[in-house]
């Protein structure tokens, strides 16, 4: 956690500093002695404030108005799927309430209430699942959680005085970002076969390559849909300003090279093509000057599971494909 943003610190626990400690760990081991399930934490709902349910509504309202006018229907269909609202924060797991606990409208939860978590109903459409972490994960643990169709999530929330932008991940950009796309098995089968061809593969080039396909499609990637560019990606689904900005861009003129990444006044749009995504460099201190723009989720999956035998060859494919019972 970045020390000059004042989280309410719900996660100041014996466990959850054995589970950064054994995710640390494990970026040293073999992708095949790492187990992703030293790295959860169980989410402690009642430590929720009412200020922190305030400001998830806040965030999650005022996106809402937005997003059926920019966002995938993909995306709109596991938001529902999900049964996410803007009453309170999402629970990953069924849980029940071992204190009151007061949520954004001032209604108290009783302890002894039993809530129902996402993950019951990711397990049914995509057999996927989010699962509490401490914090930042290494890269190797990260993926290993997704080669097992499983999102290591946040449970933080961030303060309201960074309510507009937040430079590391919190749950409202985990959950409501992220996880809806989770609800589509085409999406979900390319994010688990993303995360085995990063866990197992050595090779720098193939490693460099596979952040920025991570970056210009999981977190600022574009889709068109009847007629129309849409917002997909987590980095634009969850930030109020680089979406409109994003979606106010142009296509790049057919057989242009691709100039510097840095910052301009009008975003670029490109065909998704995974060799150009991938020799693509990227900045993360402003709005992507370039963005790539898919068909179809399934032009994203193929081109992921072709990418995966080049780097991974057919039986790691096929092993990075196998959907795993959650």
């Amino acid at each position: 956690m970045a020390p000059e943003i004042h989280y309410n610190n719900i996660i100041d626990s014996d466990e959850a500093a054995n589970a950064q400690a054994k995710a640390d760990a494990a970026a040293k081991l073999p992708a095949d002695q790492i187990d992703v399930r030293e790295f959860y934490i169980t989410q402690p709902y009642h430590k929720y404030t009412q200020e922190n349910h305030k400001v998830w509504s806040e965030l999650f309202n005022r996106r809402w108005t937005m997003l059926e006018r920019q966002v995938s229907r993909t995306f709109i269909d596991g938001l529902r799927i999900l049964r996410l609202s803007g009453d309170r924060l999402p629970l990953l797991v069924d849980t029940v309430l071992k204190h009151d606990c007061t949520i954004a409208d001032g209604t108290v939860l009783k302890a002894g209430s039993k809530l129902e978590g996402i993950n019951q109903y990711l397990g049914e459409v995509s057999d996927w699942a989010s699962f509490g972490v401490p914090g930042y994960l290494p890269s190797k643990s990260f993926f290993a959680c997704l080669a097992q169709r499983q999102f290591p999530t946040t449970v933080l929330m961030r303060p309201r005085e960074v309510m507009d932008y937040l430079p590391e991940p919190d749950i409202f950009h985990d959950v409501f970002g992220h996880v809806p796309l989770h609800a589509s098995r085409v999406f979900a089968d390319f994010l688990q076969t993303y995360g085995r061809a990063a866990l197992l593969c050595e090779d720098e080039r193939h490693i460099k390559r596979l952040a920025r396909l991570f970056w210009f499609t999981v977190e600022f990637g574009l889709i068109k849909e009847e007629g129309r560019v849409k917002l997909y990606g987590s980095g634009l689904v969850s930030s109020h300003g680089e979406a409109s900005y994003a979606l106010l861009g142009h296509w790049a003129k057919s057989g242009s090279e691709i100039r510097s990444c840095a910052e301009r006044p009008v975003a670029e749009w490109r065909p998704f093509d995974l060799e150009e995504v991938c020799e693509t460099d990227f900045e993360i201190n402003h709005f992507q000057p370039i963005y790539f723009v898919l068909e179809s989720f399934e032009q994203l999956r193929d081109a992921m599971n072709q990418y995966a035998e080049h780097v991974l060859g057919e039986a790691g494919l096929a092993e990075a494909t196998v959907s795993p019972t959650v």
